[in-house]
């Protein structure tokens, strides 16, 4: 098993999800439920509460890490301990591929502060230096502009356009994919 990973950016401490910190996850998701929804698959009733939905994905978290199929990183403030973020690598698959999904999302607070992207490099360069990845995939809804943004300055290019790819808020969603393939060193 991999050491369980924590960076530092300039702002943030990233650390994994994991049950001793999903209250942080709680928080964040309560101070971002309508920023987040649009974006957001619809909340499953059978999760329960809130709180128990994020106590499961932090208890899931710390699984897929130790399996090997995801890391889920959580983005505190390095002076309060708030989340702020979350940058989640998922879906990883070695052998011949070495790739993986990328998903994030940013406190209403921070958007166009340019965390999202502190956030996110910090994890790309963690996946292909550390996980030793080659290729991470990231796609974001026709309508979201700032994620296209944050994609295009992370290096990533538009590889195609999936229509009906993922049931976003009820409703199954076109996606544009993109993808960032690890420089060659």
């Amino acid at each position: 098993m991999n050491a369980v990973p924590i960076l530092h950016t300039a702002r943030c401490q990233l650390s994994l999800l994991q049950p001793d910190n999903a209250h942080r996850l709680l928080f964040y998701r309560q101070r971002n439920r309508d920023h987040l929804s649009p974006w957001e698959p619809t909340p499953n009733p059978e999760d329960g509460t809130l709180e128990d939905a994020c106590l499961r994905a932090a208890t899931k978290s710390e699984k897929a890490f130790a399996d090997g199929v995801a890391v889920h990183f959580i983005a505190t403030d390095l002076q309060t301990g708030d989340m702020l973020a979350a940058c989640n690598f998922t879906n990883i698959v070695r052998g011949i591929f070495q790739a993986c999904h990328l998903g994030y999302s940013v406190d209403h607070a921070c958007q166009g502060t340019g965390l999202m992207g502190e956030v996110v490099q910090a994890g790309i360069t963690y996946m292909f230096e550390t996980q030793g990845l080659h290729r991470i995939m990231a796609n974001h809804l026709p309508s979201n502009v700032r994620s296209e943004q944050l994609l295009r300055r992370l290096g990533f290019e538009r590889e195609g356009y999936a229509r009906a790819y993922l049931k976003i808020n009820g409703q199954w969603q076109d996606h544009v994919l993109n993808a960032l393939v690890r420089p060659e060193s």
